[in-house]
């Protein structure tokens, strides 16, 4: 097994592979891992924090060898509306409910879900499923999107902006 020594971001390094690991998006969100390449190479990824790898990055390993990162086809939707102000509105409905989007020009990306898909469309969206990788966005907060890095920012995630995540004392009298 070879450890993974360096990620390097998409677009970022050349030549051809020595080989490929194919992750659908939870394997794709690691600290630690042994991953199985389409060749034969066992990797071990052992990162200090965990790590958002993105399809097209390259795993440099000990060796000087690069694996490239390649995203599973994964059971999505494609929401397209009318306008852009009601794809808008939908957008703020998915990120209100913290749920890994995909932004495409002209559309968004979510994984499957019978109940969202019903919301969406009462709002008014236009659903297609498809198959496809899934690279959704990291968030206000950056999770998932670091590339074995930290870059110091100490982000703490409170939900003080009141919607819906609210803890009540409850006093009888």
């Amino acid at each position: 097994m070879i450890p993974v020594a360096e990620i390097l971001p998409a677009g970022t390094w050349e030549g051809a592979p020595a080989d490929s690991v194919v992750l659908d998006r939870e394997d794709r969100h690691r600290r630690r891992a042994v991953l199985d390449c389409a060749g034969g190479t066992k990797v071990l990824l052992d990162m200090p924090k965990a790590v958002h790898l993105h399809h097209g990055d390259g795993l440099r390993l000990g060796d000087g060898r690069i694996v490239a990162v390649l995203a599973a086809a994964e059971d999505l939707v494609e929401i397209e509306a009318a306008t852009p102000d009601e794809l808008l509105r939908i957008a703020w409905h998915l990120g209100n409910r913290h749920l890994p989007t995909q932004l495409v020009p002209g559309a968004l990306r979510i994984r499957r879900d019978h109940v969202i898909e019903d919301m969406v469309s009462r709002l008014g969206g236009k659903l297609t499923p498809l198959v496809a990788p899934f690279d959704p966005e990291g968030g206000a907060y950056g999770h998932g999107s670091v590339q074995g890095h930290d870059h110091g920012h100490g982000h703490a995630h409170a939900h003080g902006h009141g919607h819906g995540h609210h803890h009540h004392d409850t006093a009888s009298g």
